[in-house]
């Protein structure tokens, strides 16, 4: 019984972190497609960066992001245990969807660009790892 319920904490605060830090990393990554916008169009509010992360091209590859993280509160919030398939299954998601790749799909590519142009970038990409890293002792 003790187990199990350890087990069901540690899957929890495992969710919990992961989904922190890669808030914190979607952050970084519309802040720094806000400035590149900004360059080009002028000041955006806060709630006109909303609607340009929700309807925008540009923002667009963001939303991979924004889905994997919304995957994430799901499980949080589910009424029934989260099992260690399910805490698997994402973090291979979110393995695949940061691997960055100058070559592959639009995120892979933008996220690559951002990496190799914002250290702010690297070190929140850095935080993740060091969660996945730690899920899997």
């Amino acid at each position: 019984m003790f187990n199990t319920l350890q087990h069901r904490i540690n899957r929890h605060q495992l969710l919990s972190e992961l989904r922190i830090k890669l808030l914190d990393l979607h952050k970084i990554l519309l802040n720094a497609e806000r400035v590149t916008y900004e360059q080009v169009r002028g000041t955006v509010s806060r709630g006109e960066l909303l609607q340009l992360a929700i309807n925008d091209a540009r923002f667009a590859w963001l939303h991979q992001l924004s889905q994997l993280i919304v995957q994430i509160e799901d499980l949080i919030h589910a009424d029934e245990p989260v099992t260690k398939e399910a805490i698997a299954t994402l973090i291979t998601e979110v393995r695949i969807l940061l691997t960055p790749d100058a070559s592959g799909n639009d995120f892979a590519m933008k996220y690559d660009a951002a990496l190799q142009s914002n250290p702010d970038v690297v070190l929140a990409h850095a935080d993740v790892v060091m969660v996945l890293a730690n899920s899997e002792q």
